[in-house]
Order: structure tokens, then sequence, then C-alpha cells
């Protein structure tokens, strides 16, 4: 049995994850152990079973895959959760280590691997190397009706608030541009006080649209960077200070 621990508030967690589940197990059904509120919308969890992640202690996976904080996103995981002849991975991505660190238990995981999924820098894990993440396919065009052909794409699953301040970023960015193109927002839900003029989408996955977006608006998150890497001319980033993620180191290893 595959367990993976993806425990975060947002939905970048669960998409690595099923990255990861794609790249390197062929989908092979995994059980996710999550709270995300993004795992009651089915197309995010696919062919995969979810758990809450206090259900650890009741399973007996032969792989636990531990996703972007190695001892678990408060620190309550350690050599102790993992059950004996457990095999071990850990997805590495970038961390705010000096935050982080604190929380890091006496008697931590020891991973069989660790793969660093994006350039760490100085990282203080012992890594095994990198590993290059391919998404799963969709299941069908998310966008039949061709709304974000040319059209400016602002994509974030994050709050209201955030949501706002891509859609000032992009008006800024195509004012800048001397562009008056379509704004369209792509995102779980349509928030409260979306401006006129803004169109909205809710797809999953998200990635086939960008091929055929004029520009792509984004945070600086792990996998709207790493899947706009084929279009990078095109993707515009404004990262946001978050407790763990280094937005602001990813993005400037990004631009061109």
């Amino acid at each position: 049995m595959i367990v993976c621990y993806a425990q975060g508030g947002g939905l970048g967690h669960l998409t690595r994850i099923r990255a990861y589940l794609h790249t390197c197990h062929g989908d092979e059904p995994a059980t996710i152990l999550s709270t995300s509120p993004f795992t009651a919308d089915p197309r995010v969890l696919g062919p995969h079973r979810l758990l809450p992640t206090s259900a650890l202690h009741t399973l007996r996976p032969s792989l636990l895959v531990v996703d972007a904080f190695p001892a678990g996103i408060d620190g309550s995981l350690s050599a102790a959760s993992v059950p004996p002849g457990t095999e071990t991975v850990h997805l590495a991505r970038l961390l705010r280590w000096d935050v982080y660190r604190p929380l890091m238990p006496s008697d931590p995981i020891r991973y069989d691997r660790i793969w660093a999924v994006e350039d760490l820098g100085d990282s203080p894990l012992p890594l095994t190397g990198p590993l290059s993440l391919a998404d799963p396919p969709a299941a069908g065009d998310p966008d039949p009706s061709g709304v974000a052909d040319g059209a400016w794409l602002i994509v974030h699953s994050g709050p209201s608030a955030e949501i706002q301040e891509l859609i000032g970023y992009a008006r800024d960015c195509a004012d800048l541009e001397g562009a008056r193109p379509r704004f369209v927002l792509v995102a779980p839900h349509r928030p409260a006080g979306l401006p006129s003029g803004v169109g909205h989408l809710d797809p999953y996955p998200a990635l086939p649209l960008f091929a055929r977006a004029e520009r792509v608006v984004t945070a600086a998150g792990f996998n709207a960077v790493r899947q706009m890497r084929p279009w990078r001319d095109r993707h515009l980033m404004l990262p946001f200070p978050r407790r763990f993620d280094d937005q602001f180191t990813r993005a400037a290893r990004a631009r061109p």
C-alpha cells in the first residue's frame, strides 16, 4: 500500500502528490492523507482514496511518501510514526528552514530517498537527487468553449484578497505593455467582488489552458512555476509571503 502525507491548506500539496504518483508509480491507486478543503472535489483526488492525517497510525503502508515537510506541517511526524519495514520517501521543495527547523523532532524520519523536486540551493537534507515531475493527463478538454484562448489567465486557488492582488497586478502589467486583453480568472470558486470584465473558469487541472493563453499570471507557488516552465516568456509572477514556502526565492530563480 502506498500512503502519501499531503497536509496543507491549499491545492499545491495535492497537485504535487498526484504528479509524483503519476511519474513514479503509473497512477497506482494510493491513500492520500490530507485535510485540505480541496479534497472535496473528486477531480483532485482522481483514483486515490482520502483519509485524515490522523489515520497514519492505523495503516501499514509498504511505502510512505511525505510531501514538502519532512516532519509534517506541524512537526508531528517522527521515526516513531513509521511502521517497521516501511520504505520512506520525502519530496523536498523550498522551505524557509529558519522558520521550519524548530519543528523538527529529536528523532526525525530517516528517509530511504529524498527527492529534490526543484532547485533547493544549499539544502540541509541529504538529497538522493533531483526528480522531475509530470502531471497526469486531463480527462478531457477543461475549456471546450475556448474561453481561455488568447486571454490573460489569472490562476490562483488562494484567498480572495490574493486573487484581487493578482488581478490588479495583471492589469498593471497589461497597461505597461499597452495591451487590452481579456482577463479570465482560473480558480476553484468565483470570489465575491470579482471585477466586471473578468471572466471565470473552474477547471482541474488548469495546465491544459496554459499553452492557449497569451499570458498566465500567478503567485510563485511550486506547481505554477513548474508547470509554466515551457512558457516562461508568458508567465507573470507575483510572490506572496508564506510561513514555510519561499515564493520570493522561487520567483527570482524562475524569471528568464
